[in-house]
């Protein structure tokens, strides 16, 4: 059986303390050669979009592969995509906004949006606690990258650009990229792509994360006891729990969420533990999802809950990480064809011949580590090819939260917590 996981800076919207208030940078833009401040946007809207695109992705992963582990970074997966889209035109855009929820708007609105979420998500180092993210546009030295969509994916993304010889030496090209990812990871992630997979490519976009976070209260390792876990549709395992106690509880709609939070105060982890019988694979509806995690917020009134939480530790990579199946069920299916338009990137610019990602996620005594990376490839037009004692002894969901602007690091579903 499986632990399915959603590594992810993936959006909760209404996630306990995502009502306080956020900060971002004031766009500064030029008319008539004066520098004008224009008010910084909300990014909640965009972590609402990555929220609903991480659970239909892993609700349609998870029908891909029923019963094995996954784990994937919605946000970093939302980010590299994010970036294909600025270059997308017509069908092809509109298919993937809606795949990808974007809020409506366009133009200055959206890049404002974009760039609070970024400016957001660069905010969460801390003591204890951190968290790098990076954006990167590959191009071969033999295309043509238009200037404003680079401008683009700049300001919306903090996105550089860099060249790899895709058409030259892929070999050489895998190797750069796949050395950039590990060096953002910490050496989590060391293969994203493959010599192979850049055959006829142009551009890669690639978007890559990494958390190490402390609990606000370690659990101690002396509690840390074995217990059974019962995967959906299966015998019975021998887990590794951890124990303690204090955490705020709430329930609805049959879920039960529990807040672990982080050094900090920035993030929190949501251990969310859907209705009995519900078996592998159950996800909440955002708006279930958002009830369960917003009544956090007034949990005191519940009491505090001793927690039973199995250490975990988690990756995928490979053609597991293929995320081109997926993404065509959520209705992106045509940015893969002939059909798709990618002008907005460049003049040269084809279907997309990959979308790849790996992660891992490990939970234990201390806190969370966890790495994510995302790419997309694009062809060349050319080939255009206590009182309450909760254990997590059966199938169940953690979120890792900013909560200031509700985007969570990490999603995650955990089926069996003995499996790798």
């Amino acid at each position: 059986m499986s632990v399915a996981v959603a590594a992810a800076m993936c959006a909760v919207a209404a996630t306990a303390g995502c009502g306080s208030k956020s900060e971002s940078t004031p766009a500064v833009t030029m008319a008539r050669g004066v520098a004008v401040v224009e008010p910084a946007a909300d990014p909640k809207p965009f972590a609402a979009a990555d929220t609903a695109f991480g659970l239909d992705v892993l609700r349609a992963w998870c029908a891909e592969y029923p019963g094995q582990n996954l784990v994937f970074s919605p946000s970093t997966l939302a980010s590299a995509l994010g970036m294909a889209y600025l270059g997308a035109r017509g069908d092809t855009a509109s298919a993937m906004a809606g795949a990808l929820h974007l809020p409506a708007g366009a133009g200055s609105a959206l890049m404002a949006g974009l760039r609070s979420r970024s400016d957001a998500l660069g905010k969460l180092d801390g003591p204890g606690v951190t968290v790098a993210a990076s954006n990167q546009v590959w191009a071969d030295p033999t295309v043509t990258t238009l200037r404003g969509y680079l401008n683009s994916v700049a300001t919306g993304y903090g996105a550089g650009v860099a060249q790899a010889p895709f058409t030259s030496d892929p070999a050489q090209a895998a190797d750069e990229i796949n050395g950039a990812i590990s060096t953002a990871t910490r050496g989590h992630i060391t293969k994203l792509v493959s010599p192979e997979m850049l055959s006829q490519v142009g551009w890669v976009l690639t978007s890559a994360l990494y958390l190490d976070a402390n609990w606000a209260t370690a659990f101690d390792p002396a509690k840390t006891q074995p217990g059974l876990f019962t995967p959906a549709g299966g015998q019975p395992v021998t887990a590794s729990y951890l124990n303690g106690e204090g955490f705020s509880y709430s329930k609805a709609d049959g879920w039960t969420a529990v807040a672990l939070p982080y050094q900090g105060g920035k993030l929190t982890m949501t251990a969310l533990l859907p209705p009995a019988g519900s078996g592998s694979c159950a996800l909440p509806g955002q708006a279930q999802l958002a009830a369960v995690t917003s009544s956090l917020a007034g949990a005191a009134r519940n009491g505090p809950a001793a927690v039973s939480l199995p250490k975990v530790n988690l990756s995928v990579s490979g053609a597991q990480g293929d995320m081109r199946q997926v993404l065509t069920k959520l209705g992106m299916g045509q940015a893969f064809t002939d059909a798709a338009d990618f002008t907005g990137l460049s003049p040269e610019a084809g279907k997309l011949a990959f979308v790849r990602q790996a992660a891992s996620l490990s939970v234990a005594e201390k806190g969370t580590v966890a790495a994510a990376a995302a790419g997309v490839g694009a062809l060349q037009f050319s080939e255009h090819v206590a009182a309450t004692t909760i254990t997590f002894n059966r199938p169940y969901l953690m979120l890792v939260t900013a909560k200031a602007t509700g985007e969570p690091l990490f999603l995650a579903e955990v089926a069996n917590p003995t499996a790798d």
